[in-house]
């Protein structure tokens, strides 16, 4: 049986506020680590990284607080890169979406094939000039080096790009501001829309396991912001509009942890403020990741 490596990334220095540093010691306090040892698995908690929390940062006001976000992303990558040594599994415990940045940059450090699916009801293809400040909806321009991208992000990797275009799908995309979907269209970028994650999951999955294929490792972005807020609130971005249900993610996510290359999962944007009742949401989400990544045990 392969070891799960556990790692908490607690930072939401790339958000447009605080909140989501708080997520992984919730996780740990509400029962995770247990529940995945309940149900086989053989996890290795590697700890939590550096704190770090949303700050206003006047000096750069179009990619705040970029060093603070790249030093976590240049220590998580560490820590993924020796579980990846150890011949481990990992799941990782967000923190903002930018933490996907050292997520990718510890699992192409030994020369792997690595694909990326990313679940997130945005594209995060936003660069510095276009995204408001805001980092965490700019992850996989810098992933991809795209035009006006930051350079102390797009260089963590030790390679530019971190990953080829063809090595990128998003799910469960619905909001796409007009630069991102300039850019999806100038890169052929491959997308699975909300629309068809919800109503045809299996062709959704039949197209994903032929794009898996051509990989080493995939590694699995969810940001909990593909969730309905008015159904579960929880994500650090408060919005009325559509999302998944719950059972809908846990699909999506029991389908690509099905994968026979699935190698990674990284949660990101829970917000522990959020929750109307905190045990009682993070049970809920706890249960879900116990079924998914138990599902092979």
């Amino acid at each position: 049986m392969v070891a799960l490596s556990v790692i908490g990334a607690p930072t939401s220095a790339g958000a447009f506020g605080p909140g989501q540093e708080r997520a992984p010691s919730a996780f740990r306090a509400h029962g995770l680590l247990d529940a995945l040892r309940a149900r086989g698995l053989d996890v290795v908690d590697r700890g939590d990284g550096r704190r770090a929390e949303w700050r206003t940062d006047q000096r750069s006001p179009e990619a705040r607080n970029v060093n603070t976000v790249a030093a976590v992303a240049r220590e998580l990558a560490d820590t993924v890169a020796a579980a990846f040594a150890d011949g481990h599994d990992i799941l990782v415990l967000g923190g903002d979406c930018t933490i996907e940045l050292g997520t990718v940059a510890g699992a192409i450090r030994d020369g792997a094939r690595v694909g990326l699916a990313y679940v997130d009801l945005d594209a995060d293809l936003n660069v510095p000039g276009t995204g408001e400040g805001a980092l965490d909806w700019m992850g996989v321009a810098h992933l991809l080096d795209v035009a006006g991208a930051d350079e102390t992000l797009t260089s963590l990797g030790g390679r530019r790009p971190m990953l080829g275009v063809e090595a990128v799908r998003l799910f469960a995309v619905q909001n796409i501001t007009t630069f991102e979907r300039s850019v999806i269209d100038r890169l052929r970028l491959q997308v699975e829309p909300l629309a068809d994650v919800v109503n045809d999951p299996g062709a959704v999955a039949e197209r994903t396991r032929a794009w898996a294929e051509s990989y080493d490792r995939i590694l699995v972005h969810v940001d909990i912001d593909v969730l309905d807020y008015t159904k579960f609130p929880i994500a650090h971005e408060i919005r009325d509009s559509p999302g998944l249900e719950l059972p809908q993610l846990a699909r999506l996510v029991r389908d690509l942890h099905g994968l026979p290359n699935w190698s990674t999962l990284t949660l990101t944007e829970v917000n522990p403020d959020h929750a109307p009742d905190e045990r009682n949401s993070f049970g809920q989400l706890i249960e879900m990741l116990g079924d998914v990544l138990g599902d092979a045990n």
